[in-house]
């Protein structure tokens, strides 16, 4: 399977320097990049096997340059990928020959902080970690935490909606948002929500918030901080199997319990992140769930007793409570560093599935099952508590056919998640490695809507058009 991208206009890339030269007269010179060099910078993000060179990159300090490029844009029919780090695991930050990267990575400032109402407004360019450690001195963060918080910014985490391994109980970047600003493609530059906790009318805020930047380019989010709690404390627990893990994992949830994490990670997963991290994971187990917990010290041992009680059935032959920050900080590390240490020993495709939590212990079978079909191998780790899975489907590039099987066999474990109730992504997106298998998911009917919705705000598919919606099938211009 290769994933295909739409064909170059030839009228745009005829007309480069005729575009590059107005899109000069817009910012300054530093925040135009137009040599080939410095343009393969951005020639592709995270989904590193598939990558094109833009027209040309554009690098904005301001909303109102913002304005002036997608106004520009728009009036000379040039396609806008926006772009935040490019951290993106499913290629949504991928541009094409004859479309710019607009880049929002300057924009990276806080702008205003009310404690009181427990707000932030930022610049879309800013990191998640960037906003905690701007509100830390408070004693406040900001929620949501992917693997990538060191770099992923608020514009990304708008687009595909991500989350992270606190968000079992802190929730995903919807429930982190209040609102953001929005230029649109004609230049219109829009307020949706604001620091209040809710917003009249219709909830357009749910509607840009996943969008994958084809409604528009966001340059400033008000999110929502919060009082860091008194004290956490992580703690480890090996199982024999993985279905005992999965199981586990299930029965803490049904039980009401909502640990601020629950992480899941198998035999292959520990042994990388132990070899890479030293976090004192077990090595003798199949599976490890991650299960942190916070409050007042009371608090999180009442918690860990309980969690305890209920793992006890499934036969743990590990169990481990973190008893220092030192601990607490390795243990987070084996886990925060997973997909970096797995690419120290292959090449690897991380899928991002979801999946109702009590469908865990077939699905990890089905999972490992699939792979070793195509004759690869597997490294699960992922956020266990609601149901979103991260295979890493291992391969070696240099082996002719095998990127290919790997693909094939991530197509495979998607199409599982649907089929057991789950969804195709949980916080990666669409963009374009998952945008043939909607399909799968929706109906004709389904996409058509959404489509239609997509055209009101970009009616000439100008906005990151190659992503979402398969190629084949588009409501025409």
């Amino acid at each position: 399977m290769t994933i295909a991208f739409p064909k170059p206009d030839e009228a745009v890339l005829a007309r480069r320097r005729e575009i590059v030269e107005g899109l000069g007269r817009l910012v300054a010179s530093e925040a135009l990049i137009v040599t080939e060099d410095e343009r393969r910078a951005f020639e592709t993000d995270g989904l590193t096997s598939y990558r094109r060179m833009p027209l040309a990159v554009v690098l904005p300090s301001t909303t109102e340059e913002v304005a002036a490029i997608m106004r520009f844009c728009h009036d000379h029919g040039v396609k806008v990928v926006p772009r935040g780090a490019g951290t993106s695991l499913c290629g949504g930050a991928i541009p094409q020959e004859d479309a710019i990267v607009l880049g929002v990575a300057k924009m990276n400032r806080v702008l205003d902080v009310s404690f009181e109402n427990r707000t932030a407004r930022v610049q879309s360019g800013i990191t998640n970690l960037g906003i905690s450690q701007a509100v830390s001195y408070e004693g406040f963060f900001y929620a949501p935490d992917p693997s990538s918080q060191l770099a992923c910014t608020i514009a990304g985490n708008i687009a595909m909606n991500s989350g992270g391994a606190h968000c079992l109980k802190y929730g995903v970047t919807t429930n982190n948002l209040l609102g953001v600003t929005i230029v649109l493609l004609d230049g219109t530059v829009v307020e949706i929500g604001g620091e209040h906790l809710d917003a009249p009318g219709y909830d357009l805020l749910g509607l840009i918030c996943g969008s994958e930047g084809q409604l528009g380019v966001v340059t400033e989010a008000v999110v929502r901080i919060l009082r860091a709690a008194e004290g956490a404390r992580p703690a480890l627990f090996g199982f024999s199997t993985v279905e005992d893990a999965g199981a586990c994992t299930a029965a803490i949830i049904g039980a009401g319990i909502i640990p601020v994490a629950l992480e899941y990670m198998d035999k292959p997963a520990i042994q990388i992140c132990e070899a890479f991290a030293h976090a004192g994971y077990p090595l003798d187990v199949e599976a490890m769930l991650i299960v942190e917990v916070e409050g007042s010290d009371a608090e999180i041992d009442g918690m860990l007793r309980r969690i305890v009680a209920i793992a006890e059935p499934f036969r743990p032959k590990t169990m481990k409570v973190s008893q220092s920050e030192a601990e607490s900080a390795a243990i987070w590390k084996g886990r925060k560093s997973a997909f970096g240490a797995t690419g120290r020993i292959a090449d690897y495709i991380c899928m991002d599935g979801t999946i109702p939590t009590g469908q865990l212990p077939y699905v990890l079978k089905r999972i490992d099952e699939i792979v070793k079909s195509y004759g690869l191998g597997v490294a699960n780790v992922f956020h266990a508590g609601d149901g979103n899975l991260h295979p890493l489907v291992m391969f070696n590039t240099n082996v002719p056919g095998e990127m290919e099987k790997a693909e094939k066999a991530g197509e495979d474990i998607l199409k599982l998640c649907v089929e057991v109730g789950g969804c195709l992504t949980g916080e990666h997106g669409v963009g374009i490695e998952k945008r043939d298998l909607m399909t799968y998911q929706f109906n004709a009917t389904d996409l058509e809507q959404q489509m239609r919705v997509r055209g009101v705000f970009d009616p000439g598919w100008l906005l990151n058009p190659a992503k979402v919606f398969p190629l084949e099938g588009r409501l025409a211009a």
